[in-house]
């Protein structure tokens, strides 16, 4: 299939580095640990020391790839697709909650800088437990934002995205497969994986 520009993909602008304001969003001189929710790519890449972890939930958001990636999984001129959380009351989201010590947010600032906020959620373990937590969620309107589109069309701009973190096609598909190792049912990650594992064209595009 010929490229073209999708909609959403605009280069960046500025104001995506979320580092200085993510380390004024929470307080923790008194704790000892925290629950940090990865739904993304922190499901399969672990690059940071954790105390225990725990599949869990979040009750009003659903996960999408709605971010823009130009840092990772593309660049400011062709963005790749990542996932984000967004508000949708009566959506679970299924993910997995790593207690850690606070210190580790500093690292966690640089990897999820490009428009990612510290967000204070609740979460809900396999037995019913709740817990608070937080997750790096990318809002509607951030500098990175890329917004809805067709499975086609994040599809085909996946397909063709790439950054220093390597292939945005390997970021769903190695996504989709953590969530089934969960478990857990995302009719929205699993339809975009699928598109993406279909035959491509000679040009190495979807068909």
């Amino acid at each position: 299939m010929h490229s073209s520009v999708q909609a959403g993909s605009a280069p960046v602008t500025a104001g995506c580095d979320t580092r200085a304001i993510n380390r004024t969003r929470q307080d923790f001189s008194c704790a000892s640990d925290v629950w940090l929710f990865g739904y993304g790519s922190l499901l399969y890449k672990v690059d940071f020391p954790y105390l225990e972890r725990q599949p869990a939930s979040v009750h009003g958001w659903a996960r999408r790839l709605w971010q823009g990636s130009h840092d990772h999984r593309g660049t400011p001129a062709h963005p790749g697709r990542v996932a984000t959380l967004v508000a949708d009351t009566g959506a679970v989201c299924v993910g997995m909650a790593y207690r850690v010590k606070p210190a580790t947010f500093g690292w966690l600032d640089v990897r999820e800088k490009n428009g990612y906020l510290r967000q204070d959620l609740v979460l809900t373990f396999a037995g019913g437990q709740t817990a608070a937590g937080i997750a790096y969620i990318a809002p509607p309107g951030n500098a990175a934002w890329l917004g809805p589109a067709s499975d086609a069309d994040i599809a085909r701009q996946v397909a063709g995205a790439a950054g220093p973190s390597g292939r945005n096609r390997d970021y769903v598909l190695r996504l989709a497969d953590a969530l089934r190792a969960l478990g857990a049912a995302d009719p929205h990650v699993f339809a975009i994986a699928a598109l993406l594992r279909q035959p491509r064209d000679g040009s190495g595009g979807l068909k």
